[in-house]
């Protein structure tokens, strides 16, 4: 099947961009969301990003984000992917990866079978999908909140572009969910913390060998 590729979210510090590349993930994800516990300025997030060692993945998270605070995070540090986790529409994402010349994962939130055809639209203009729980109607925060949807109904699915399965995932959960979708990419926040922003280097560590631990 090969490996499991796993993306960490929501690094706050130096040390965790180093306890996920000790552990082997393939991203790391920096939050420019302000309401979230996560948040970087700019400032943080160049230091995390110049951080990081060749051949770890640098994403840049962005909820509806004007074209002002993208060119004042892009311009300020090395990344290798945009991560939109709000309601940009595709001819927004065409525009943004157009704009700044790099790759662009759209975040979709899932809750029923109704939401799987924004997938199909959204796989004709990004370079790839992550698919995650829905967020409460009352909630602030688009993700990271620890909860998980229905795995079986994006089991064994194709889209046209490669996809990242995130929401609820844990130590305890994730190689169940990787047998049951048989997806190949997996994102984590909540679920490697000890506390809300709070990285805990042996929970990522655990995460990443239970990923790689389905044949």
């Amino acid at each position: 099947m090969g490996q499991v590729r796993v993306k960490i979210c929501g690094l706050r510090t130096t040390a965790d961009v180093a306890a996920c590349a000790a552990a082997g993930a393939a991203y790391i994800g920096l939050n420019f969301f302000p309401p979230s516990p996560r948040f970087l300025t700019v400032d943080q997030g160049r230091a995390l990003s110049l951080a990081a060692p060749d051949g770890l993945a640098k994403v840049a998270l962005v909820v509806d984000a004007e074209d002002e605070t993208l060119d004042a995070i892009v311009d300020a540090m090395p990344l290798d992917m945009l991560q939109l986790h709000g309601k940009e529409s595709p001819d927004r994402v065409a525009e943004l990866r157009a704009r700044y010349g790099l790759p662009v994962m759209k975040v979709l939130g899932v809750a029923g079978e109704g939401d799987l055809a924004a997938l199909m639209d959204y796989s004709l203009v990004a370079d790839q999908l992550l698919i995650d729980a829905k967020a409460p109607k009352d909630s602030i925060l688009p993700g990271g909140n620890g909860l998980s949807f229905d795995w079986r109904l994006v089991a064994q699915r194709r889209w046209l572009r490669p996809w990242m399965l995130a929401g609820g995932l844990t130590v305890q959960n994730v190689a169940e969910a990787v047998r049951l979708t048989n997806v190949r990419q997996v994102d984590v926040a909540s679920g490697v913390e000890s506390a809300p922003g709070i990285k805990d280097p042996a929970k990522i560590a655990a995460f990443i060998a239970a990923a790689g631990s389905v044949k």
